[in-house]
């Protein structure tokens, strides 16, 4: 195995550290040693999801394999961050928060799969690259409001952690919405276009063997 599906793998394998990090008792919550932890764990996990990827094109190992996990794992690692959430600060993070986020994943990978099976693809998006990025702004921001309300800067300044996290669920919320009717349009447009062809294609070889007939 290569070393960008090794990172991948390890990206995987960390999914359940994380939840059990948040569900644990076995940290103290008083000093903020689950919240940083997890934080950490969630924040590592997401650089993986870069340094693989440039691996595998820098080293001209891109596989099918390769192809299978690194989607996958991004999609593990939310669902299972957006999940434990839902328990871990119910006050930010209801479930029907949970589920548009998520749900949002799952029809992603069903039109890229779709598109897969009829032989085209469909691009990723720069909302959903943004999106990521939110993600990854509001999961951390979630974890830490469990424990800190607002984080000391220097001086008398601080960083309102609360405000920072409401404001970046609700722009995840808002991307993975756009960003789902986004990839919509993109597949129903080729699959039209691809429909269109091969229909024409099979309407083409249709004329062409009744010509043949009459000719015989």
């Amino acid at each position: 195995m290569n070393l960008p599906n090794s990172i991948t793998l390890t990206r995987i394998c960390s999914i359940p550290l994380l939840m059990w990090v948040l569900a644990s008792s076995h940290f103290n919550s008083v000093h903020g040693e689950k919240e940083l932890l997890a934080s950490a764990l969630f924040i590592a996990a997401s650089i993986t999801d870069g340094i693989d990827g440039y691996l595998a094109r820098k080293r001209g190992q891109i596989t099918t394999m390769g192809m299978l996990l690194d989607p996958l794992a991004d999609k593990l690692l939310i669902a299972a961050a957006f999940v434990t959430l839902v328990q871990f600060n119910p006050r930010l993070v209801p479930a029907w928060i949970a589920v548009v986020i998520i749900g949002r994943e799952f029809l992603v990978s069903g039109l890229r799969g779709i598109a897969a099976s009829e032989g085209f693809t469909i691009e990723a998006s720069d909302l959903g690259k943004l999106k990521m990025f939110a993600q990854i702004v509001s999961v951390v921001a979630v974890i830490l409001d469990h424990r800190w309300q607002t984080w000391p800067l220097f001086h008398s300044y601080y960083l309102p952690i609360d405000i920072v996290a409401r404001l970046a669920i609700w722009v995840v919320v808002g991307l993975s919405l756009i960003s789902a009717a986004d990839y919509f349009i993109g597949f129903w447009n080729k699959i039209d276009r691809h429909v269109v062809k091969r229909r024409r294609r099979a309407f083409v070889l249709s004329r062409r063997k009744k010509q043949n007939a009459a000719v015989i």
